[in-house]
């Protein structure tokens, strides 16, 4: 904690004496300054107020987020901390912006797979090639009784696209998903409409969706990586 704050407290004392030095200025001053100085800033998504006073946060390419003063003279890259709170804020923010309400995710474009009594609901974005997809796959037959929204995300080359296509385009796409990931078997050749595999990627791309697998569950709330089934269990049990 202390290698975090001591760089960051000194840059905030920069901003804090701009901040009173200028006169009021806002986002369009922002906006125009950043502009004008740092063709990375030509356009931006949202100006806001930081937490700290003088602050303000500025929102790039979605989900970047940096942080000036009053008038864009300064910049600053990095996690902003609430030292008394011990809580990473910038990391809280981005958590938040990439937050996915369950009912808005493209259920059409999934492959549907049904454990037991299919009651409790998760979403996974992978890849077929992805060796913590393949793990995450074999440890997940231990939880029962969920449906799972899985959305092929082929993001590791060119064979996850094409093993991705041949899984869409199979008669019973969950078996060839699950012969795949779990037993080697590759998936038969195959052509069908592929557009799903296209809005996938384009929807990842939108809500930060970085590595795989990415998993969503029913309240929103997501977790990077092949977190282990115990893990997936306990937060499923907890939102029923």
């Amino acid at each position: 904690m202390k290698k975090l704050a001591r760089p960051l407290l000194a840059t905030l004392t920069a901003l804090t004496l701009g901040h009173a030095l200028t006169a009021s200025a806002g986002e369009a001053e922002i906006r125009k300054n950043l502009a004008a100085r740092i063709p990375q800033f030509a356009k931006i998504d949202e100006v806001t107020k930081a937490p700290l006073p003088g602050l303000y946060e500025v929102r790039i390419n979605g989900f970047e987020i940096f942080y000036t003063d009053e008038q864009g003279n300064y910049l600053l890259q990095g996690n902003l901390i609430d030292v008394k709170a011990r809580r990473n804020l910038t990391e809280e923010r981005i958590e938040k912006l990439s937050e996915v309400a369950f009912d808005k995710l493209p259920s059409k474009d999934a492959i549907k797979i049904v454990r037991g009594n299919g009651k409790r609901q998760l979403a996974v974005f992978a890849d077929p090639n992805c060796g913590y997809c393949k793990q995450f796959e074999r440890d997940m037959t231990k939880v029962d009784n969920v449906t799972i929204q899985l959305f092929l995300y082929p993001v590791l080359g060119p064979d996850s696209v094409v093993k991705a296509r041949n899984i869409w385009c199979a008669k019973d796409k969950a078996k060839a998903w699950n012969d795949w990931m779990q037993r080697g078997v590759v998936p038969e050749a195959g052509e069908c409409d592929t557009a799903a595999l296209t809005r996938n990627r384009e929807f990842g791309q939108k809500y930060n969706v970085t590595g795989t697998p990415t998993l969503f569950f029913s309240d929103g709330t997501r977790a990077p990586g092949a977190i282990p089934a115990a893990q997936v269990e306990k937060q499923l049990a907890a939102l029923n």
